[in-house]
């Protein structure tokens, strides 16, 4: 009998052993105070109530963050919230606090909680250093996800450079970025300077970390979902898929060509590691190098350019160009996205209603007051043509539409600086051009996919 049981044992025993282990959670939060938490910036409150981590909104003070003292790199984390309407919200991951980078300012990747209108919740967004990198809405079936005043489920992976976001086990966002490899974990609450605001609360529980075999329990992917790749010069497995290809390599000046040049010009631009360069002369108007053009024509494409603009500075980037125009002074002529720092270049003031400010149609049509732009990073331009119908899109957001070829177009041309070039804007396709107007401006992840 003796012998039975201890064989039953052993049994037992090496079943348990060969039974698959689920996944290794790590609790971050014991349920019964902050312990191996700190709070960050602002002075907003944050306790312990009922197992839950409440944060408490507070008038005229910074955002405030309760951070993790530990950091990690690739993980997936899970987490519960709820949030009173009113009150914007988010939780940091792989993020930082350096007394070299604004004094401390917490910067990094955010999962957003979004109670408003605009239902962004489970975008990423970059606090204090890019702003939005993944708006919601590029996914209008996540926007459709959130509960207002009600627990919600998060879901991040942090999984080298693919980034992803679910709420309520709906999929969100699809990132691939390098920037920040890991950071601590942090929950926010947003600076209010609105009065009725003050005391409105968000709170967080059931907040759990996975750490080991991450590619393990990784999710499936999900073409569905749009990917956003912020990886410079490079076309992911997705986008080669879709059709997406480098226009320019990141390297060499293969494709490109001075738009009043057989070859590319000999000064004037430079290529450095990834960036493309248009160099500081005298603010004129392809004055220096010159402006650079692809050496062959689009038709129907999509279009992305990230572009970075010194103080001051003035660029653009221009399609439907023809460089048999314009053979003397200034730049060839077509369309342009304008490039433009508003705040600083006189440009800004000129043409009517703003239409030469920063992402409208050059001379034409105003993009909005309200546009998405990052001040001092790289900033994403994308132009969307399908036959007449034209797009311009400055991060993610859409800023200008119109359609050329008939009458309403030709009539608001002849209100323009293009007034005497004949059948402006009207080509079926045209070349892609950089323009020099004698301002330092970086350009990198010129992307196209012909439509």
């Amino acid at each position: 009998m003796k012998k039975n049981n201890l064989l039953l044992f052993v049994m037992v025993m090496l079943l348990a052993s060969c039974t698959p282990q689920g996944p290794k959670w790590q609790e971050l939060f014991n349920g019964e105070n902050l312990d191996g938490w700190e709070i960050l910036n602002g002075t907003a409150e944050y306790k312990v109530e009922d197992g839950t981590i409440v944060g408490i909104s507070r008038l005229n003070t910074p955002n405030t963050f309760l951070a993790t003292q530990e950091h990690y790199g690739d993980f997936i984390l899970e987490f519960e919230f709820k949030v009173e309407d009113g009150l914007n919200s988010g939780v940091q991951f792989r993020s930082n606090s350096l007394k070299e980078y604004r004094d401390g300012r917490v910067h990094g990747y955010q999962f957003e909680i979004d109670p408003s209108d605009r239902a962004w919740t489970g975008g990423i967004y970059d606090e204090s250093r890019r702003g939005w990198i993944y708006p919601l809405n590029y996914n209008p079936e996540g926007q459709k996800a959130f509960k207002h005043e009600e627990w919600n489920k998060a879901r991040i992976e942090a999984i080298g450079s693919s980034i992803r976001t679910w709420l309520n086990d709906v999929p969100c966002a699809e990132l691939l970025d390098n920037t920040t490899a890991s950071g601590f974990i942090a929950l926010q609450v947003h600076g209010i300077n609105n009065a009725e605001l003050a005391g409105k609360t968000v709170a967080w529980r059931n907040i759990r970390m996975l750490t080991e075999e991450v590619e393990k329990y990784r999710t499936p992917d999900n073409p569905e979902v749009k990917q956003i790749n912020q990886i410079a010069n490079t076309i992911s497995e997705r986008e080669a898929a879709e059709g997406w290809k480098l226009l320019w390599d990141g390297k060499s000046s293969e494709g490109w060509r001075g738009a009043k040049l057989d070859a590319f010009p000999d000064k004037g631009w430079s290529m450095e590691d990834g960036i493309l360069k248009v160099h500081k002369s005298d603010g004129g108007e392809s004055t220096n190098g010159g402006d650079i053009v692809t050496t062959r024509s689009y038709r129907n494409f999509m279009l992305t350019v990230d572009f970075r603009i010194t103080k001051g500075a003035n660029s653009g980037i221009k399609y439907f160009v023809d460089t048999n125009l314009n053979k003397g002074e200034g730049s060839a002529i077509g369309c342009e996205f304008q490039i433009l720092d508003d705040k600083n270049h006189p440009d800004a003031e000129l043409g009517k209603d703003g239409n030469r400010k920063l992402g409208s149609l050059y001379d034409l049509i105003p993009a909005p007051a309200d546009k998405p732009f990052r001040n001092g990073f790289f900033n994403t331009a994308m132009v969307v043509v399908e036959g007449n119908h034209v797009e311009h899109w400055l991060n993610g957001v859409k800023i200008v539409e119109y359609e050329r070829n008939n009458e309403e177009w030709n009539q608001l041309v002849q209100t323009s600086k293009y007034k005497d070039w004949p059948n402006f804007g009207n080509a079926e396709e045209g070349l892609i051009l950089l323009q020099d107007h004698g301002d330092e401006v970086w350009f990198q992840n010129i992307k196209i996919k012909e439509l």
